[in-house]
């Protein structure tokens, strides 16, 4: 866990918050004032990866970025489940702590999974949608859309990220290589699909770094990808189906960074437009992703715009 006023030479100036609520010790930034932006991260990320969106929208905004367990500032309970569910029980007891409503999420990488299945349990509190390089996994359940046989998107599995996972967990390498995660993080970003060369300083990979100094610490890295190897997540992706209208109905848009490696764009912008086909999606080319360090101003302009055009 990394020390609650770490800063990194400045780089993240803000106030820690926390909460026990979720049954650990969670941490979040809570900057500004108004309608919230809940902004979630994914792996191995944790709220660093918004630093550069949160001055900006908190001039008229209240920005709330977690850090889910097992990542940054946040605790790494040895004793806790570390998965879809579980994430997203942590993060309906931070809301219900702050009583959260007209929310909008930012959502990347797991934090799409995670928002949407909170936002199917709790439509009463999300007002509206902006995902980044993330899929919710709901598309299999609507059925009112045309598909195209001959144009199927790409497997999420197909990604280098995910061959390269299924090829370590069946080489029985994977827990031995996640556990000393600190000593390679700008490798295994790399991997996923970091583009920003100029973002890659001694200080950022310290930043993305600390929190996983033993293999302890490295818990929440390691079983965030072993959700979808191992398919434990489909029951409860399942158990939102019948709940999917009331995602449907919430207004959302995708900003999608075309070189992404960990998830596949089309499928991305397949997995939306299913859900929404009247969202709009932006594509960013030479964009990786990890979006938020490679094109942070387009994005920030882009969610201030959809809130705009929603409100």
């Amino acid at each position: 866990m990394i020390p609650a006023n770490e800063t990194f030479d400045g780089t993240f100036p803000f106030e820690p918050h926390f909460t026990t609520a979720p049954g650990f010790r969670m941490h979040y930034v809570d900057e500004g004032a108004g309608s919230p932006i809940v902004c979630l991260h994914g792996e191995p990320t944790w709220s660093y990866l918004y630093r550069k969106f949160i001055p900006s929208l908190a001039r008229d905004f209240r920005v709330i970025a977690p850090d889910h367990m097992g990542f940054g500032k946040s605790e790494t309970p040895p004793d806790r489940e570390y998965t879809l569910r579980t994430h997203v029980e942590n993060l309906a007891a931070l809301i219900d702590e702050l009583d959260l409503t007209d929310i909008t999420f930012v959502l990347q990488d797991w934090g799409g999974p995670i928002g949407a299945a909170y936002t199917l349990r709790h439509p009463e509190r999300v007002r509206r949608l902006v995902l980044m390089n993330t899929i919710l996994g709901y598309s299999a359940a609507v059925t009112d859309i045309p598909r195209d046989p001959a144009h199927k998107p790409p497997r999420l599995t197909s990604s280098n990220w995910f061959r390269w996972v299924k090829k370590s967990v069946d080489e029985g390498t994977f827990h031995e290589q996640m556990s000393h995660l600190g000593s390679h993080i700008g490798e295994l970003m790399g991997r996923l699909g970091m583009r920003n060369a100029d973002a890659t300083t001694e200080t950022w990979l310290r930043a993305y770094a600390a929190h996983f100094q033993t293999p302890a610490d490295c818990k929440g890295a390691i079983e965030f990808p072993l959700d979808i190897i191992t398919d434990r997540m489909v029951p409860y992706v399942l158990e939102g189906f019948p709940k999917v209208p009331e995602l449907r109905r919430k207004p959302a848009m995708l900003a999608e960074g075309m070189a992404d490696q960990a998830i596949p764009p089309e499928l991305a912008i397949a997995d939306f437009k299913a859900l929404f086909p009247n969202g709009p999606a932006v594509r960013l080319d030479g964009v990786g992703h990890f979006c938020q360090e490679d094109a942070p101003e387009a994005l920030v302009a882009l969610i201030q715009l959809f809130i705009q055009m929603t409100s």
